[in-house]
């Protein structure tokens, strides 16, 4: 059986970003969401998330960009005395992997958003990381640690086929060099992510894509995305929304793009394609 997520990133980032992924859901196919506890819409975000019981709910882990749940004085590796995470995923890894930051500090602060979340009523069914922080040994580490201590068994493998987003890009610009980049490099640690895995006993889907498309799943190239689904299980990472003023205001890449992306997870052909293909769309709280 072919089994589906389509999750979005980014809920809780802005009003517009909230709406478009609700859309998007009730609209559309997406079926899963993960929420940042920093985000500056996140209230907003948990009414909606309520308010469509339907849509899974995870937790999108900040550890670069936007400020920090756990108090300053537990964190004073990883934030500044402002409150601010790392500015930039580079900065963030080049202070880790100089242990720079103390993985226990890594602990508390992805503790305190998950915390965060469940107070505020949302009960996460799986754990991913804003720019796939997790990627990395360390974090992959201490974000195992917090699941198991909090019991949430279902967390994002953030590792792509190359050659399934290649295929889903025939007709299409090809992704660019950053973003293959950032997928081989997450293929590079698949076997640290494993091993952690098992060590601590989690559950992912079996394939992931998206990531070598980031941002730019319009309805053609996510046709042909999901026409590259296999037997198992597999998660399709998008970014929908409605870029509106206040997003104009937060340092993101992702604009434009955020209407695409919800486009084409309403377009007519994408839902027929999952018909098509004989394709059942799951949460990650239905993953065995």
């Amino acid at each position: 059986m072919k089994q589906l997520i389509l999750n979005a990133d980014d809920f809780g980032l802005t009003r517009g970003v909230n709406e478009g992924i609700i859309r998007a859901h009730r609209e559309g196919i997406l079926t899963s969401a993960t929420l940042m506890a920093c985000g500056r819409a996140f209230d907003h975000a948990v009414e909606l998330a309520k308010l469509n019981p339907r849509l899974g709910i995870g937790c999108h882990l900040v550890l670069v960009g936007g400020k920090a749940v756990a108090p300053l004085e537990e964190i004073s590796s990883l934030a500044s005395k402002d409150g601010r995470l790392p500015d930039s995923l580079a900065g963030f890894v080049a202070r880790l992997s100089t242990g720079m930051i103390r993985p226990k500090e890594l602990e508390r602060e992805l503790r305190a958003q998950i915390l965060k979340t469940r107070a505020a009523g949302i009960e996460p069914t799986h754990l991913d990381t804003h720019k796939h922080t997790h990627a990395h040994p360390v974090v992959m580490r201490a974000l195992s640690r917090v699941a198991r201590e909090l019991g949430i068994p279902r967390v994002r493998k953030p590792m792509e086929n190359l050659r399934d987003s290649w295929e889903s890009s025939r007709g299409e610009r090809p992704a660019m060099l950053p973003e293959l980049f950032a997928a081989a490099a997450a293929r590079m640690v698949m076997p640290v992510f494993q091993s952690a895995a098992r060590r601590y006993d989690l559950r992912s889907p079996d394939y992931f894509l998206g990531l070598a498309r980031t941002g730019r799943l319009r309805p053609e190239a996510l046709r042909r995305m999901i026409g590259a689904v296999q037997e198992g299980s597999t998660e399709i990472m998008l970014h929908p929304g409605i870029s509106d003023s206040e997003l104009q205001t937060i340092e993101t890449r992702l604009s434009w793009q955020r209407n695409s992306e919800m486009d084409a997870l309403i377009d007519p052909a994408v839902k027929s394609a999952i018909e098509e293909h004989g394709i059942r769309l799951i949460t990650y709280g239905e993953l065995n």
